[in-house]
Order: C-alpha cells, then sequence, then structure tokens
C-alpha cells in the first residue's frame, strides 16, 4: 500500500473486503442510470462500510468494542447479500456473478465471526 502499513491492512479480512468491494463497483458500474442512483449507491455505500468497521474496529483495545465494529462489518456485507439478491431477481447482474459474491460475502463473515470470538 505504501511505505508502510496501518494493522488493519495486515488482516485478511480486510484485503478480502477491499476485493469484494472492486467487485462492487464493477457491478455498479454495469447498471444503467435509473438503478445506479438507487439500489447501486446502497450497494456501494454497504460495501464500503464493510472494510471501513474493519479498519476502525482493529484499532480498539477493548474487544466488545472492537468486536462491535466487526459486527457492524458483517452486518453490512450480508446488507449487500440482499442488495445483490434484488439486483439477481431483476436479472441486472448474470448468476454467477451473484453466486460468486455470495460466496464472497459469506466468507467475510465467517473471517469476522473468527476475530470475534477470538480470546
Amino acid at each position: 500500500m505504501g511505505e508502510f502499513e496501518f494493522d488493519f491492512e495486515k488482516l485478511k479480512v480486510y484485503q478480502k473486503s477491499l476485493d469484494f468491494i472492486d467487485k462492487v463497483f464493477e457491478i455498479y458500474k454495469t447498471l444503467n442510470t435509473e438503478f445506479k442512483y438507487s439500489i447501486g449507491k446502497n450497494l456501494i455505500r454497504a460495501g464500503l462500510s464493510i472494510a471501513n468497521n474493519i479498519a476502525e474496529g482493529n484499532d480498539k483495545i477493548s474487544s466488545k468494542e472492537k468486536n462491535r465494529y466487526f459486527s457492524i462489518s458483517s452486518d453490512s456485507a450480508r446488507e449487500c447479500v440482499s442488495v445483490l439478491n434484488v439486483i439477481a431477481r431483476q436479472k441486472l447482474i448474470e448468476n454467477d456473478v451473484s453466486i460468486k459474491m455470495r460466496r464472497d460475502a459469506r466468507e467475510i463473515t465467517s473471517m469476522l465471526h473468527a476475530l470475534m470470538n477470538r480470546k
């Protein structure tokens, strides 16, 4: 990323969340204007929230506070899945793209839950 790394940048789940948001932007760019500024913006916001809450939470001292941020990040991944479900039902993305995104979101939530359960 540069000359130095922040602690959260070393987390595999953070790197996975960056890959996920890259794919979210790809989907966003394919949406026509009618959907871009409604459901597309919602998908972008939720996708960014995954990475942002990992970054913010990893710096917290207490496990309780750290887990609150990781939980929000997990909730945002699940929100992305909900939006992706709608987009897929409306045939705005290919089925294989939807399946891949769902798998990636599931992997992210599993990784976050592992971090939250770490003692």
